[in-house]
């Protein structure tokens, strides 16, 4: 674990609760919190940071805010969203990849929910759960819906949804995401009155890539790409104006991102200013885990601010229980480092390195370096786009610094992989079919 981390941690998040935060939003009020986590989004699906793809919504809420160029995630779904929610890497929880759902329980890790709830918070969780054990309710989230697996939209998917323990079914012409905007929203309509937590896993972008409601006759599969951006985008939109309807835009921190990068199907369309980013989805290159990281809360948040200070999943954590005025749990080692004052505009204590893991392997990485456990060193002077081998017998100074220094965080994080599943292939290739199957025939 970083050095810094334990100490900074302990003195942030044992104080009183955030005065600046709380004065802001309103007389004796804390900030509402909304956590949009997208599906499969990668720095270049998004119009502000450089994608060719529409997302006006998203790109207002950056004008209005803070845009965060180096956040990392897992560059894998399951370990990705529980580093976000537990504040702890995946060699602690033991959920390393998306078969290890199993090892996290809450008897032994403690969510963000439950941390808010106990600081007054209303908590609901809306969207995609399945690479997690049990479900929302069992780890804290007062009111849900959650769907199974990733990628559902119509009910030709056979997708049926669960509402806060009652199992539902897609009406035929019914699109899930819009079914999940109208219980936010309606659960936005009834908590107006208190400070509430909101986690928002969308089921966007991830594949299949079916047709929007929006989406014209015909449409080829790169249109089709762009059309599920737009319409997360719309999503986002609505969202806004749902809270700008209820007078508690002002009252409200938004925080949009993506839990892993650009899949394979999208990673050769969505580019950076027209570059290609190194990497995708499910790998440990910067396409795999850089992901885009919007964050707006009026009159707090600095209006176009760009912000270049490390981040990783882990610090969602520390941050929205900081400016909740929340209590860290006590007894659990967080690898959590938070950015709250960065959101409020100030300086911080930013990160000096970023650690990411994936079923065994790992890497570190700082400002300008990054080591993996098997020992390669890379220079991201030119990051995202080239990732560059530094020989192992090089003479530059810089560079055998660096290999000192990450090796040494990397020898404070052990990685193993995990044991293989003898029925994993079999499930793979039946949804992979099923997947097929929906993508060929599916449209209201």
């Amino acid at each position: 674990m970083f050095r810094f981390v334990t100490a900074l941690l302990v003195s942030l998040l044992t104080t009183a609760p955030v005065a600046q935060a709380a004065e802001s939003s309103g007389p004796g009020r804390r900030p509402n919190i909304i956590l949009i986590l997208s599906d499969d989004v990668g720095l270049g699906d998004i119009g502000c940071y450089g994608g060719p793809f529409k997302t006006p919504h998203i790109d207002a809420l950056a004008r209005g805010g803070t845009r965060f160029e180096t956040c990392y995630s897992t560059p894998l779904c399951g370990p990705s969203r529980c580093q976000l929610l537990t504040g702890r890497y995946p060699f602690r929880t033991g959920l390393i990849n998306n078969q290890s759902r199993n090892a996290i329980e809450p008897g032994r890790e403690v969510m963000i929910p439950t941390v808010m709830k106990k600081a007054g918070y209303a908590t609901a969780s809306v969207g995609k759960w399945g690479q997690m054990s049990f479900g929302p309710g069992e780890w804290g989230f007062d009111e849900y819906l959650v769907f199974k697996g990733s990628g559902k939209y119509w009910a030709s998917q056979s997708a049926p949804y669960t509402v806060n323990g009652k199992q539902k079914q897609l009406a035929k012409g019914e699109y899930l995401p819009d079914t999940m905007h109208e219980f936010l929203a309606d659960f936005l309509r009834r908590h107006k009155e208190q400070p509430f937590f909101v986690y928002y896993p969308m089921s966007h972008i991830h594949g299949p890539i079916l047709r929007t409601p929006d989406s014209k006759p015909g449409a080829d599969p790169d249109r089709l790409y762009a059309d599920n951006i737009e319409y997360m985008d719309k999503l986002v939109g609505k969202l806004a104006g749902e809270l700008d309807r209820l007078d508690l835009r002002k009252k409200t921190l938004v925080l949009f991102t993506g839990d892993n990068g650009t899949a394979a199907f999208g990673a050769e369309t969505a580019t950076v200013h027209g570059k290609t980013v190194s990497g995708k989805k499910a790998t440990m290159l910067e396409g795999g885990s850089r992901v885009p990281l919007v964050v707006n809360w009026p009159g707090v948040t600095p209006a176009g601010r760009v912000n270049h200070d490390l981040t990783d999943f882990s610090d969602f954590f520390a941050t929205l229980v900081e400016l909740a005025g929340a209590k860290v749990p006590e007894g659990v080692t967080l690898d959590s480092h938070s950015f709250a004052a960065q959101i409020k505009g100030e300086k911080g204590t930013p990160r000096e390195r970023v650690y990411v893991e994936l079923n065994g392997k790992s890497y570190v990485r700082d400002a300008r370096f990054k080591l993996t456990n098997g020992g390669e060193l890379y220079d991201l002077s030119e990051a995202p786009f080239k990732e560059v081998l530094v020989a192992k017998d090089t003479a530059g100074g810089a560079a055998i610094a660096a290999r000192r220094r990450l090796q040494s965080v990397l020898d404070q994080h052990p990685t193993a992989p995990g044991k293989a599943d003898p029925k994993a292939a079999a499930k793979k290739a039946k949804r992979a079919a099923r997947k097929a199957k929906a993508a060929a025939g599916d449209s209201p």
